[in-house]
């Protein structure tokens, strides 16, 4: 099978496209025809080997082959698998189960799959399983939104923004979304409220409060933060800089315990039936759906990785791995 395969760290450019194995299921596995995955922040910052990549795997990447988010059809299962058999079309986040989804299959334990909706096209579903549920779990997880409060998203035009700022709409937030010049219109399109470009205003220092920050690229001292919330306000954190991350889990929980606001990271929790059965109910309904930027062939990844590390992409890019599953 063809894979886009990843030996040490490094630019997209270090990134190959093998003939490599096709793998075997193991008895609690199945095998998964792959038809369509979508890039995530981790997928760059992994490659790179950023500092908490290698805190991890110092030497060279852990996995060979990266990607995490899937959408394809089963082809094979292993003996004690029993909730699925060959054809069952699934979606899947495998970032707790060994990545592997830059290639045409990837094995995956029964107890990550969950069958994809026949309403999403394949190329739908690869976008949602990281993202969407990231969004939705650090929306809701800390403290339920009420209708009428007051939500920032910053980074809220890429993957998991464009998500959040959905969601919040729906949860019955004022939602404002905070990204660069080219993409406030996109996110006035999903239903912000108030979009503010980064590059002409400053959200922690415009007298601004908000009942939630959810920041995706943070850079900020938490104190910053801090200064932009009201007095019972929460900030979360997703995706940003060594700094930010340090003092979002070590600063976060001390302030939190001090005062009224809650600030830190939402452990993920990937794969949970009813957050997929949560998003496929909203996406049938019209309320939340994908935005997805551009599609890339599985020997394009290196482009595509590129593409997403520049910052440009309007939410998802996708990597389709047949023609036939275009949208």
């Amino acid at each position: 099978m063809k894979a886009i395969v990843c030996t040490k760290y490094g630019p997209p450019d270090v990134l190959q496209l093998k003939e490599v194995e096709k793998p075997i299921p193991k008895d609690d596995e199945a095998l998964v025809k792959v038809h369509a995955t979508s890039l995530n922040a981790a997928d760059f910052e992994t490659l790179r080997g950023v500092f908490i990549v290698r805190m991890a795997a110092p030497r060279k990447p852990m996995y060979k082959i990266l990607g995490t988010d899937i959408a394809g059809r089963i082809e094979a299962v292993g003996a004690n698998v029993k909730q699925f058999q060959p054809g069952d079309e699934i979606w899947a986040d495998l970032s707790a189960y060994g990545w592997g989804a830059f290639a045409e299959y990837v094995c995956v334990p029964e107890n990550a799959l969950r069958l994809k909706p026949a309403s999403m096209t394949f190329e739908q579903a690869a976008a949602y399983p990281q993202a969407a549920v990231l969004a939705l779990q650090n929306l809701r997880d800390k403290r339920p939104i009420e209708s009428g409060q007051k939500v920032l998203i910053n980074g809220a035009g890429g993957g998991v923004g464009t998500f959040a700022v959905q969601l919040a709409k729906y949860f019955g937030a004022e939602v404002t979304g905070v990204d660069s010049t080219m993409k406030l219109e996109m996110l006035r399109s999903i239903g912000a409220d108030h979009v503010i470009d980064y590059t002409q205003e400053d959200f922690t220092k415009n007298g601004q409060r908000y009942d939630l920050i959810l920041d995706v690229v943070a850079y900020r001292s938490i104190f910053d933060y801090k200064r932009a919330l009201s007095p019972e306000g929460i900030f979360v954190f997703v995706g940003g800089s060594t700094a930010a991350i340090f003092q979002a889990l070590f600063l976060g929980p001390l302030i939190s315990r001090t005062g009224s606001n809650k600030m830190g990271v939402v452990m993920g929790k990937p794969n949970k039936k009813e957050d997929f059965d949560f998003l496929t109910e909203l996406f049938e309904a019209g309320k939340v759906v994908p935005v997805i930027d551009r599609r890339y062939p599985l020997s394009e990844v290196p482009e595509a990785l590129r593409y997403l590390e520049e910052g440009h992409a309007q939410g998802k890019v996708v990597i389709t791995l047949e023609h036939n599953n275009k949208i």
